[in-house]
């Protein structure tokens, strides 16, 4: 089996660019005018159009399978939303092995824009580790 150790750490950084919300929108379906009509925005009390929030939650998730290598190792996901993700923000999510058991692993994602603020609260994920061979 893979080895993982509690205190390992994995980060992702991912940039918002003024289209992030259109491509996920047709992605996802999700087409919210908050998401794709920046004047909806700015009337909502936003500043402006903002990147959805399963999009973010995906990087954040995304961060976590990079780590384990594999997409489908990824077992169970938590999360709150704490702040809107604004076009141009740099999101950086930082993660830490908090527990190995057996064949999972536990751990925390910190998503944070570039000015510090916390855009997802008490992220824990869980993962099936995977044979060294196909890591």
């Amino acid at each position: 089996m893979a080895s993982h150790s509690v205190g390992e750490t994995f980060e992702l950084v991912r940039e918002v660019d003024r289209y992030r919300p259109i491509y996920y929108a047709g992605a996802s379906g999700d087409f919210n005018p908050i998401h794709i009509d920046p004047e909806v925005g700015r009337l909502a009390g936003l500043g402006g159009n903002i990147l959805q929030g399963l999009c973010t939650l995906a990087w954040a998730v995304d961060c976590f399978a990079r780590y384990l290598g594999d997409p489908g190792a990824v077992t169970r996901v938590q999360a709150r939303f704490s702040r809107p993700v604004a076009l141009d923000d740099t999101l950086t999510f930082r993660g830490v092995v908090t527990a190995v058991d057996g064949e999972r692993v536990h751990a925390t994602v910190r998503a944070e824009n570039q000015r510090g603020e916390e855009v997802l609260k008490d992220v824990a994920v869980e993962g099936r580790t995977r044979p060294e061979g196909l890591r």
